[in-house]
C-alpha cells in the first residue's frame, strides 16, 4: 500500500477487491486500468485494461473515461470527462474510490462568519424557551398517550421506530450486531412470522443471508408449501430479482394474479400469505435486502380466512429502515477499510524501522562471531603445534573473549528489542499481585550496574522507607523501570561525570507510588518533549529503537498510572513513573455499560 505525502491528492479504495489501498495522484497524468502498465492497477474483472485517466490541471484533477466497456461514474452519474472535487466518489466496475484533493486552507471561511459582542454583553435579544438535551431525547422514547387518535398514535409509533433505528445504526461498528438489532426491532413493530436480512458480497455480487428470524410457534416452509423442521426460509427468487433489478420495495400477497411474478415461484405455493421485500440502498449502490413475511396454513389457503397484517404504511417504513441500515453498513465497511489501511501502513513503518535496528544488531553478532572463529582457529593451531602456553595461544583466548563479549552485548540488544515489541504490540491487562516495588527496582539496578560501569556512569539508588507493597504486575513494572534507567545511562554516556539517581516514594493521600529516575545527561529539547512517548521516536540514532519510553508509558497506563518528565537541555532529565498503590482500576462493568449503550429506549 502507498501512503500519500501531505497535500498530495489521492484515491482511496472503499469498496472492491483492492479495498483499503490508497493511491497518490503525484503525477500530471495517472492512468487507471486492469493491467499492470497502468499507474493504478485495479484487480477488478469489470474494469477495462485501460479504463480511465486522471489529468492534472492546476491544483485540480480531471477524470476522463477512455471508452471503457462498463463506464466510469462520479457520484452515481456516468461521465465522459469530469473535474473532480474533494470527496467525490468514483466508480469503475465494482470498485469504488474516494477522491481527496490537496489540503487547502480553511482560513477563507473565517471571513464569512463573525461573532459580535462579548461574554456578558446584553445584545437586547430575549430567550423565549429552552429545552435540555435529555428532554429532547426522551420525546420519542416515551409511550404514546392513550387518548391520542389512532392515526396520531400510529404516526408516533412509526417515529419511535425510526428514532430507535437511528440510535442503533449510530451505536455500533459491528455489522452483524447492527442488522440483528434492526431485525429485532422490526419483529417488535410488526407481526411478521419470518424475516431475513441478506447482504451483498462485493466481489461476487451474490446475496448472503446474515440474519434470520422465526416467530415462536411458526415452522418454516419448503418450496412445495409443506412444513419443515429445517431452519431454512424459502424466499421467492422472482421477488428478489424484481427488488434488486428495479431498486424498489414490494408488498405482495396472493401473487397468482400479479403479472410481475413467475407463477412457478408464487409465494402462495411456499406457504406465504404476504411478504415485504425492500432493497438496502446505500450511497454507492445496493448493500442487501430485508425480507419479512407472514405464513399461511393449507386450511387458511383454501378458505382464505387469514387477514392481512401488512399495508402500504409498513412498506414505506421498511424502505426507510433499509436505507438507514444500508448507510450504516457502508459507513462501517469504509471505516474498517480505512482502519485496515492505516494498520497496514503502520505495519510497513514498523517493519522498515525495526529492520534497520535488527540489521545493526546482526552485524554486531556477525562481527563477534568472526572474532570467535578467528580466535578458535589461532588457538587450534597453537594446540596442534604444542604451543598451548605460548603468547599466540593467550592472544587467541583474548580474541575469543572479545568476540564473545560483542555477541553477548548484541544478544541483550535483540532480547530487549523483542521484549519491547511484545509489550508494545499486545493489548493486555496487567496480572496484579502484591509486589515489593523497592525489590523490583533493586533488581533493575543490579542488572544495569555493569552497563553503567562500562560507560563510566555513577548509578545511585535511594529506596523510600515509606514504600510498601503495591498491587502490580511485577514483570511489567520491571520492564517499565528498566527502559527508563537504560535511557538515563545512555543519556549520560558523553557526560564527563555521568550520574543517574533512582528514588522511590509514596503519596498516602493520592495513594500513588512513584519511582523517579534523574540523570545529568544531555537533556531533551523542549520541542521534542510532547513526542518522546510515541513509538519509534528516538534521539539515540542507530542505538535506539524508539520503543522503550512508549512501552513504559503503555505499562503505566495499563496499571492506571502515568509517566511524567521534566528536562533541561544540557542539564539532564527527570522521569516519574507513577502507579496506583491499589492496583489497576477495575473495569468489570465495561460489558454492562456496553449493553446499556445498545439497549433501545423503553417504548
Amino acid at each position: 500500500m502507498t501512503r500519500s505525502p501531505p497535500n498530495v491528492p489521492s484515491l482511496f479504495v472503499i469498496q472492491g477487491r483492492d479495498q483499503g489501498l490508497r493511491f497518490p495522484l503525484d503525477e500530471p497524468l495517472v492512468g487507471v486500468g486492469r493491467v499492470g502498465g497502468n499507474a493504478i492497477q485495479l484487480h477488478d474483472t469489470e474494469v477495462s485494461r485501460k479504463h480511465a485517466v486522471f489529468e492534472q490541471t492546476g491544483d485540480e484533477f480531471v477524470l476522463r473515461d477512455l471508452n471503457s466497456s462498463n463506464g466510469t461514474f462520479v457520484n452515481g452519474q456516468r461521465i465522459r470527462e469530469k473535474r473532480l472535487l474533494s470527496g467525490d466518489q468514483v466508480q469503475m466496475g465494482r470498485t469504488l474510490l474516494l477522491y481527496t484533493g490537496a489540503a487547502g486552507s480553511v482560513a477563507d471561511a473565517e471571513g464569512d462568519v463573525s461573532i459580535v459582542g462579548s461574554s456578558g454583553y446584553d445584545d437586547g435579544s430575549r430567550i423565549l424557551h429552552s429545552i435540555s438535551q435529555s428532554e429532547g431525547s426522551d420525546l420519542l422514547a416515551t409511550p404514546a398517550d392513550q387518548t391520542q387518535s389512532p392515526w396520531l398514535a400510529r404516526a408516533r409509533s412509526n417515529l419511535q421506530l425510526m428514532y430507535r433505528t437511528s440510535l442503533a445504526v449510530s451505536h455500533t461498528l459491528d455489522i452483524d450486531q447492527l442488522i440483528t438489532r434492526i431485525m429485532d426491532m422490526i419483529f417488535e413493530w410488526v407481526d411478521a412470522d419470518r424475516g431475513c436480512i441478506m447482504l451483498k458480497d462485493d466481489e461476487s455480487g451474490r446475496l448472503t443471508p446474515r440474519v434470520r428470524r422465526l416467530r415462536r410457534g411458526v415452522a418454516p416452509a419448503t418450496a412445495d408449501g409443506s412444513e419443515s423442521d429445517s431452519p431454512k426460509i424459502a424466499i421467492s427468487q422472482t421477488i428478489l430479482d424484481y427488488v434488486i433489478g428495479r431498486g424498489e420495495g414490494v408488498l405482495t400477497s396472493n401473487a397468482g394474479d400479479d403479472s410481475r411474478w413467475d407463477p412457478a415461484g408464487s409465494i402462495m405455493s411456499m406457504g406465504v400469505r404476504e411478504a415485504i421485500c425492500v432493497p438496502m440502498q446505500g450511497r454507492y449502490g445496493l448493500v442487501g435486502v430485508i425480507y419479512i413475511d407472514t405464513s399461511i396454513t393449507p386450511k387458511q389457503m383454501l378458505e382464505m380466512q387469514s387477514a392481512n397484517k401488512f399495508g402500504e404504511e409498513h412498506l414505506k417504513l421498511m424502505v426507510a429502515i433499509a436505507h438507514q441500515a444500508a448507510l450504516a453498513v457502508e459507513d462501517t465497511s469504509h471505516y474498517r477499510a480505512m482502519v485496515q489501511a492505516e494498520r497496514l501502513a503502520a505495519v510497513g513503518q514498523t517493519i522498515a524501522t525495526l529492520s534497520h535496528h535488527i540489521k545493526n544488531i546482526l552485524q554486531g553478532v556477525r562481527g563477534g562471531s568472526y572474532l570467535i572463529e578467528l580466535g578458535l582457529g589461532d588457538h587450534g593451531k597453537a594446540f596442534n603445534n604444542g604451543e598451548i602456553d605460548s603468547d599466540a595461544a593467550v592472544k587467541s583466548v583474548e580474541t575469543i573473549q572479545k568476540g564473545w563479549g560483542i555477541v553477548e552485548k548484541n544478544q541483550e540488544r535483540i532480547s530487549s528489542l523483542v521484549m519491547d515489541m511484545l509489550s508494545y504490540s499486545k493489548e493486555r491487562k496487567p496480572d496484579p499481585e502484591p509486589t515489593d516495588l523497592n525489590a523490583v527496582v533493586s533488581d533493575v539496578i543490579e542488572l544495569m550496574q555493569s552497563r553503567a560501569d562500562e560507560q563510566g556512569v555513577d548509578l545511585a539508588w535511594s529506596p523510600g522507607a515509606d514504600v510498601s507493597t503495591i498491587m502490580a504486575d511485577p514483570e511489567a513494572v520491571h520492564r517499565a523501570v528498566l527502559n527508563v534507567v537504560t535511557n538515563a545511562i545512555d543519556a549520560c554516556e558523553e557526560s564527563p561525570r555521568g550520574r543517574v539517581v533512582i528514588t522511590s516514594n509514596t503519596d498516602a493521600v493520592q495513594e500513588i507510588a512513584t519511582v523517579t529516575v534523574a540523570d545529568n545527561g544531555s537533556g531533551i529539547p523542549l520541542d521534542r518533549l510532547p513526542t518522546i512517548f510515541r513509538a519509534f521516536e528516538s534521539s539515540k540514532g542507530a542505538k535506539g529503537t524508539g520503543l522503550g519510553l512508549a512501552v513504559t508509558m503503555k505499562i503505566a497506563e495499563e496499571h492506571g498510572g502515568t509517566v511524567e518528565v521534566e528536562s533541561q537541555l544540557g542539564r539532564g532529565s527527570v522521569f516519574h513513573i507513577r502507579l496506583p498503590i491499589a492496583g489497576p482500576p477495575n473495569d468489570g462493568n465495561e460489558e454492562a455499560e456496553q449493553e446499556d449503550f445498545m439497549r433501545p429506549p423503553t417504548p
